[in-house]
């Protein structure tokens, strides 16, 4: 059943797909729009990690998923609503350009035209709305998101909100090869229900460098608390991308393909990660990424982990600045229907799943948006993560972060 969905689904995106395609039907944006997108991306996720990591422990999401969902709801807002929104994902003033450059990035990454073979690694971008065609949706806005985001417009029934909740999550999960079960919670849909945003990003790649698993070993890891714990730690040494600057040490590590890579950030202090996260920029990561060079030997430990994260993005985003979009008294979207309901976001929940080990990286997350009414050194340097660190999954020809987490304990 469900494969019939996704045809009818294919179908009903086909000018979107062509689109992303072709660039038909709007203006292809420059290196510097695009360059302001990821920008805006990035600056977004550093934003998030921190209101994030104010709670302890280990956490992982995807601001690229985020980003995603919520630029095609700001395709729909105005106003204040759509102000917050912007200002909150960084999006310039000239949302067009922000459209256009997703479309491109977009392009980029799922790259139909190389298969995963070539490539080397699997990533996949999936987008799509959930409503029922009947509702008075504005043509303007179905084009804008199908075109840029290539996310055609699913028939839903919501007065069978169950049926809904369970036929969004598989294919959610379907699109995160099962790694994303459940995203929408119960009682998350009900009849007064009118639209759901939906993003799935999944990511899987073998290392340049694979570790061998006969090196890996039981070593102490000091957690943030402060105690001690044994965890496999992976062990290499070879030749890496690698940088010092002030207290902190960059190692990045490439998938085969070297497009993408992870990027370790690790205090050089044992313990230093708390008071250090809050110095993390924009800027800051461009500098690094800028200070990294090849060192000829790098004596690398990394823990093997895996990290499983949910959250609801209410809280999260009102400490952001957005606040409009989830009151039906002030939210305006206004652009996506003309309808004489106040609709507003009732649910925005996000979901993320990585596991790193001696092969890869397999890494995976999906947003969910309700939408309705209510009543080189010389010697070998060495890089051993043993204490608490941050990293980044990034597409390193765009330098867009599109995973970020944190390991805290275990």
């Amino acid at each position: 059943m469900f494969q019939l969905s996704r045809r009818r689904f294919l179908a009903q995106s086909a000018a979107g797909a062509l689109a992303l395609r072709s660039g038909v039907g709007a203006a292809s944006p420059n290196s510097q729009q695009l360059e302001q997108w990821v920008a805006s991306n990035n600056a977004f996720n550093l934003d998030f990690f921190q209101k994030a990591a104010a709670k302890p422990g280990s956490l992982f999401f995807s601001s690229f998923s985020m980003e995603a969902a919520f630029s095609m709801l700001a395709a729909g807002a105005r106003g204040q609503t759509l102000a917050q929104l912007q200002k909150a994902l960084h999006l310039p003033q000239d949302l067009g350009t922000a459209h256009a450059a997703f479309r491109e990035i977009l392009t980029r990454l799922n790259n139909p035209k190389l298969p995963t073979t070539k490539r080397g690694y699997e990533l996949s971008v999936a987008n799509a709305l959930w409503g029922s065609s009947s509702y008075p949706w504005k043509k303007e806005y179905l084009s804008n998101v199908s075109e840029n985001y290539g996310a055609g417009l699913f028939e839903t029934d919501f007065d069978q909100p169950e049926a809904a909740r369970q036929r969004i999550n598989k294919w959610v999960e379907h699109e995160t090869r099962e790694k994303i079960k459940d995203l929408l919670p119960e009682g998350s849909i009900s009849p007064l229900t009118r639209l759901v945003l939906t993003n799935a990003i999944y990511f899987k790649g073998r290392w340049e460098n694979e570790f061998d698993k006969r090196l890996t070993r039981n070593e102490k890891f000091l957690s943030a608390s402060g105690s001690e714990k044994l965890v496999p730690m992976m062990q290499k040494t070879a030749s890496f991308d690698y940088a010092e600057i002030g207290p902190w040490k960059a190692l990045d590590l490439p998938y085969v393909g070297k497009d993408v890579s992870m990027l370790i950030l690790l205090p050089k202090e044992r313990g230093g990660l708390k008071r250090l996260q809050s110095q993390l920029s924009v800027k800051w990561l461009s500098d690094v990424a800028s200070a990294l060079h090849p060192v000829p030997q790098v004596i690398v430990g990394v823990p093997k982990f895996k990290i499983e994260s949910e959250y609801d993005l209410k809280p999260l985003l009102q400490q952001l600045g957005v606040t409009d979009v989830f009151s039906d008294q002030t939210a305006d979207l206004t652009a996506m229907h003309q309808s004489a309901e106040k609709l507003c976001v009732t649910t925005a929940v996000h979901k993320a799943y990585v596991d790193v080990n001696e092969e890869g990286t397999e890494a995976a997350a999906a947003t969910g948006i309700v939408v309705g009414v209510r009543s080189a050194p010389a010697q070998p340097a060495v890089f051993r993560a043993d204490h608490p660190f941050v990293f980044a999954i990034r597409h390193k020809p765009t330098n867009a972060v599109l995973f970020f987490g944190k390991v805290e304990d275990f």
